[in-house]
């Protein structure tokens, strides 16, 4: 059979194409936006009490239910993915009582997801829709059918699932993102739920790598040298904090201090305190860097750059040493893949 002839490809042409595309399902979006009512609050209030979120879709549409339930997953609502031929073939017993069935049909007719129709309906479990066609069987059958029609396909050929997909989606995303709002779900919370990603990391708070308690390393104005170095050297961050009896940070000592304090004063040095040193001028480091725990680990990390240090001391709003940071920990907080360069 011989292969089909096709023109060369031209950048301009391939462009306006695109830009085709683009619009279209823009434009489809934006009427979607138009037409929505008060069934899509109906939706809404039915999720905010449901126990998970259960996305039901074949082929591309199945695809859409995945992402969806992806999303509301990793926002505040519990959701897991049910793919059709598999909840007939048992997996419908993941579902338990409370949970709620969000089905993704562009047709509303796809027969794996009818054929649910009659145990969703025994189990008693609300049932929303996404749907093109709002007389369809599925629309019909729901609880809460929501519109996701548009006027054609961006497909030239008028086939591949394109403008009624990213629509599908669209409307999916604007239910997680109504849900998110309404839960309260914060910053906080996404990074809790994605430790492991990029997302995560970027919202990663000193208090989550910060060491605290026994790690500390603290002592008092009356702490001789030789102890001060022996606190240095035993908590591993090459500083200690000084502190009143209230805990409130009077000064920092690094070893870097105690290895300058040697060449001002060779004889007298280990018969100092802390408070003797913490006392003279230190046109290096006038006062310590601090940050605190509630603030990004992103932001500890460029003060750490900024002043070419490698700790900081974690205060709370009254100046009480609450932990220590090392640019160590956040490294391998915020870079997992990258090995530390060391000057």
């Amino acid at each position: 059979m011989p292969k089909p002839k096709h023109a060369e490809p031209s950048h301009i042409d391939a462009i306006e194409r695109a830009r085709r595309v683009l619009d279209a399902e823009a434009a489809a979006i934006a009427r979607m936006s138009e037409r929505l009512d008060g069934r899509f609050t109906e939706a809404v209030e039915l999720m905010m009490t449901a126990g998970h979120v259960v996305t039901l879709g074949v082929g591309k549409s199945g695809i859409v239910a995945r992402k969806v339930s992806a999303t509301m997953a990793s926002t505040g609502t519990p959701s897991f993915f049910l793919h059709p031929a598999e909840a007939a073939h048992g997996d419908f017993g993941r579902l338990t009582r409370g949970d709620l069935i969000l089905a993704f049909s562009y047709s509303g007719e796809t027969e794996e997801v009818l054929r649910l129709l009659p145990l969703i309906e025994q189990s008693d479990f609300p049932l929303i829709s996404i749907v093109g066609r709002m007389n369809s069987t599925l629309a019909k059958a729901s609880r809460v059918a929501l519109d996701a029609g548009v006027d054609a396909e961006a497909c030239p050929l008028g086939l591949a699932p394109t403008t009624s997909t990213t629509a599908a989606m669209a409307l999916g995303d604007a239910l997680s993102m109504a849900l998110l709002e309404l839960r309260g779900f914060r910053a906080e919370d996404f990074a809790f739920l994605h430790p492991a990603g990029r997302l995560g990391r970027d919202l990663l708070r000193v208090a989550d790598v910060m060491h605290a308690g026994r790690d500390l390393p603290r002592v008092s104005t009356a702490t001789a040298m030789l102890d001060v170095i022996h606190e240095i050297s035993r908590k591993g961050f090459g500083i200690t904090t000084v502190t009143d009896d209230d805990a409130k940070l009077l000064g920092v000592i690094s070893d870097g201090d105690f290895r300058r304090l040697m060449e001002r004063h060779p004889e007298t040095a280990l018969a100092m305190t802390a408070g003797d040193v913490i006392g003279e001028p230190h046109p290096r480091n006038p006062r310590p860097r601090t940050v605190t725990a509630g603030e990004l680990a992103t932001h500890a990390l460029h003060l750490m750059e900024r002043y070419r240090i490698t700790a900081l001391v974690v205060v709370d709003g009254e100046n009480r040493v609450e932990g220590v940071v090392h640019l160590h920990d956040l490294w391998k907080a915020l870079f997992p893949n990258q090995p530390l360069e060391e000057d």
